[in-house]
């Protein structure tokens, strides 16, 4: 009787060596020495000599490079072989598959831009050997929405005020406030507090009440608003503190374990329906066996 070898066991296999490679500390700091090298590259090709001089070199070290990203990105979806939509679940893992990929897209290939800016991308994937760069992005990416909400509200101060210096400093400070558009620049750049004192002094020139203008909007636009933009900054840097700890806390799923995807499952029951024929077999081999046990039996006792 052939004996059905469990399916998915193959996969299995290359999912544990692959992933044995994957996460091997050398591995990880191979990558990481190749996405600076190809930085330096990138650098280099912006030297005219240089890159006139070194062109077939610089081309050479470039692919292999790339050969060096595509055999990472076939080694990190090999060791996700038992699990594929978990590869897919990681943002890094589409970011990184997406800038290795675009080099071989033909359009991508031909526009010598778009490329440039693409590997330049490819700095990018310095987070995922970084821990702490990583928890910056994913603080940065959290904190759009609150963001987004400050800029307009600080844009709605500025119009404001824009429109109330353009009102009051038209007339004696066109170069500043002659428009809307000028007043709101100004307004801009004084959230730095850089200048701020020669343009008081030029409206304690215009008239005494600009000193409340002035104050007014340096109270608000430099110290409230900006503290609320590190407040969101700071909550956002926390929370992505929280997610990295968790992601490392949780436990990796083991092939048949309990969290593991639909392939661990499809093995297990193989692994059963394997120990199943076994045990037919060996009932099928008692049941052949048992009537010449009776017959040696019956031998027996007749003599």
């Amino acid at each position: 009787m052939t004996i059905p070898k469990p399916s998915g066991r193959g996969r299995m296999k290359l999912a544990a060596r692959c992933r044995v490679v994957a996460e091997a500390p050398a591995f990880g700091m191979t990558v990481f020495c190749v996405i600076l090298l190809n930085a330096a590259l990138m650098g280099a090709e912006t030297y005219s000599g240089l890159a006139h001089d070194y062109q077939r070199l610089l081309q050479g070290a470039e692919d292999a490079c790339l050969v060096v990203f595509t055999l990472e990105m076939l080694l990190r979806m090999g060791a996700h072989a038992d699990q594929p939509k978990a590869f897919f679940r990681d943002p890094w893992n589409l970011f990184d598959l997406a800038i290795v990929l675009s080099a071989f897209v033909p359009f991508v290939r031909e526009n010598t831009t778009v490329l440039r800016l693409l590997r330049l991308a490819r700095v990018l994937r310095t987070a995922r050997f970084l821990p702490h760069l990583r928890i910056l992005l994913i603080a940065v990416g959290r904190s759009l929405p609150g963001t987004v909400s400050f800029m307009f509200v600080g844009a709605l101060v500025i119009y404001v005020y824009a429109m109330v210096g353009w009102v009051c400093f038209a007339g004696s400070d066109p170069q500043h406030y002659g428009s809307v558009g000028r007043a709101a620049l100004t307004l801009f750049l004084l959230t730095t507090l850089d200048g701020l004192t020669d343009a008081v002094r030029a409206g304690l020139a215009i008239s005494r009440l600009s000193i409340f203008y002035y104050a007014s909007y340096a109270l608000l636009a430099s110290f409230v608003l900006v503290n609320v933009l590190i407040g969101v900054v700071l909550n956002s840097l926390d929370e992505a503190r929280e997610i990295e700890a968790e992601a490392r806390r949780a436990p990796a799923p083991t092939p048949g374990g309990p969290g593991a995807e639909g392939g661990d499952v499809r093995a297990r029951l193989a692994t059963a329906r394997h120990a199943l024929d076994e045990i037919e077999a060996s009932l099928a081999a008692a049941e052949r066996s048992a009537p010449a046990a009776r017959e040696l039996e019956t031998s027996r006792a007749g003599s």
